[in-house]
């Protein structure tokens, strides 16, 4: 699995012209799941993405996660992080993984990240469906995680 974790002041996301979930101060992420991902990447990630210090202490260094600031989050789904652009001008998406696998394993991290916050939910947009992304980007600071790259 990969993820872009965005620290973002505001974000949200819209479907057909329609507000689907938005989010204060917090993080927006971004959860692309490929073929052969686990359940335990799943859960590696939800761990590290809540546990990850990148918002400011008191002396603006970044020291503190989202969590510890009662932040908020927003995960939306997008099968193009696994995107090979290997070959020529038009990126494949064959190592995505299929909505047998993608969607469970989405969920998961959603759920896990529920949990981790204390059972405070996380925002989400439609699996599969065309969604308009908009956030402010504070900083900026973009993460970007790979659960195959762990080691």
């Amino acid at each position: 699995m990969r993820l872009v974790i965005q620290r973002v002041s505001r974000a949200a996301v819209s479907i057909g012209g329609e507000l689907r979930a938005s989010i204060g101060r917090g993080l927006m992420v971004l959860v692309g799941v490929a073929e052969g991902d686990t359940r335990e990447d799943a859960l590696w990630l939800a761990a590290k993405t809540m546990a990850m210090r990148i918002f400011p202490d008191d002396e603006g260094v970044m020291n503190r996660s989202v969590t510890d600031i009662g932040g908020d989050l927003l995960a939306v789904s997008q099968f193009t992080l696994n995107a090979s652009t290997r070959k020529g001008n038009r990126p494949s998406y064959i190592r995505a993984a299929g909505h047998d696998l993608a969607i469970p394993l989405y969920e998961l991290y959603c759920a896990e990240c529920a949990r981790l916050r204390g059972g405070e939910p996380v925002k989400t947009g439609v699996f599969g469906a065309d969604m308009q992304v908009e956030l402010v980007n504070d900083g900026p600071v973009t993460i970007v995680i790979d659960s195959r790259l762990r080691e």
